[in-house]
């Protein structure tokens, strides 16, 4: 009996290749936490919260590169076949379905604040207990800001930024194809031009919150409209940013030689993830700036 066992186990080991144990998950968690507690500190205008914001983005940083360096140097070690794609496949698209929860308790946000809050807030009952004289309108700041402000136009950087975002989910699905017919010239050729559209993107997005902030007087703590759309459009930057940063390791992977027409998940799983990003800006673009 004990030999069978033994059998059984080798034999799965050949199908799926089973990790030794790491410290990477739990060393990624600690970071993010550090980072949270970092942010809440300086929102209440603690400045020792960016020290903890540095020490997790450092301890982020190696985690990313300790780990992935070890799963590229399996991976072009032969040690993962069919049952590891389908087990990488099934993470990325749980982690794709978490992001997806994560703008939308954002999006949720907006919607409460445009749909109940600010038109409750102005009707008689609430202007005779709380607030006189306010008045529904969106783009509100919300009752007791006294401060003026203008609201993000939709029509030039943000009108620019969307045909940046589209243009790069069709240049980076070119790149798959030419991965596919393993043409490596052109596949490094458009997985370039996709990273460049990722970055010209940030550099606008920097661009029009600098212009937010002293020459429309819109910040993060101008009420429920600026805290709406920072947020939103803060982190969907720092995806891009994610993005641009993974589609950067890919492309040196791939002038490496990396990947086969037959075996590159990791290419896909961020084409996945550029893809997403793609999808929110659009809703971002349609429910924050234009409507």
């Amino acid at each position: 009996m004990a030999h069978v066992a033994s059998t059984q186990a080798q034999v799965r080991q050949q199908h799926y290749s089973v990790p030794q144990p790491m410290p990477w998950p739990i060393m990624g968690s600690t970071s993010l936490f550090l980072m949270a507690l970092g942010a809440a500190f300086v929102f209440n205008d603690m400045r020792a919260g960016w020290v903890s914001i540095a020490a997790g983005f450092v301890l982020l940083l190696y985690m990313m590169v300790r780990w992935f360096g070890e799963v590229i140097r399996e991976s072009e070690g032969g040690r993962y076949g069919r049952w590891e794609d389908v087990s990488f496949r099934w993470g990325m698209s749980f982690f794709i379905f978490s992001e997806v929860m994560f703008f939308g308790a954002f999006f949720g946000a907006l919607f409460w604040a445009r749909v109940y809050s600010v038109p409750d807030l102005a009707t008689l009952e609430s202007q005779a207990l709380l607030w006189s004289g306010f008045s529904a309108h969106w783009p509100s700041a919300g009752p007791g800001f006294a401060e003026q402000f203008s609201p993000m136009s939709a029509w030039g950087i943000p009108a620019l930024n969307t045909l940046l975002l589209l243009s790069s989910g069709v240049t980076v699905t070119f790149a798959h194809w030419n991965l596919i017919a393993n043409q490596r010239g052109k596949l490094l050729l458009w997985l370039a031009a996709t990273v460049a559209l990722g970055v010209t993107f940030i550099c606008f997005q920097a661009y029009e919150y600098i212009h937010a902030y002293h020459e429309l007087n819109l910040k993060l703590s101008t009420g429920v409209y600026g805290s709406t759309f920072f947020m939103l459009t803060g982190f969907h930057g720092f995806h891009v940013t994610l993005g641009a940063i993974m589609l950067t390791v890919i492309w040196f992977r791939c002038l490496k030689g990396h990947f086969k027409p037959d075996h590159h998940f990791a290419f896909e799983g961020v084409a996945w993830y550029w893809h997403f990003v793609d999808v929110v800006w659009l809703g971002l673009f349609i429910f924050v700036y234009w409507l």
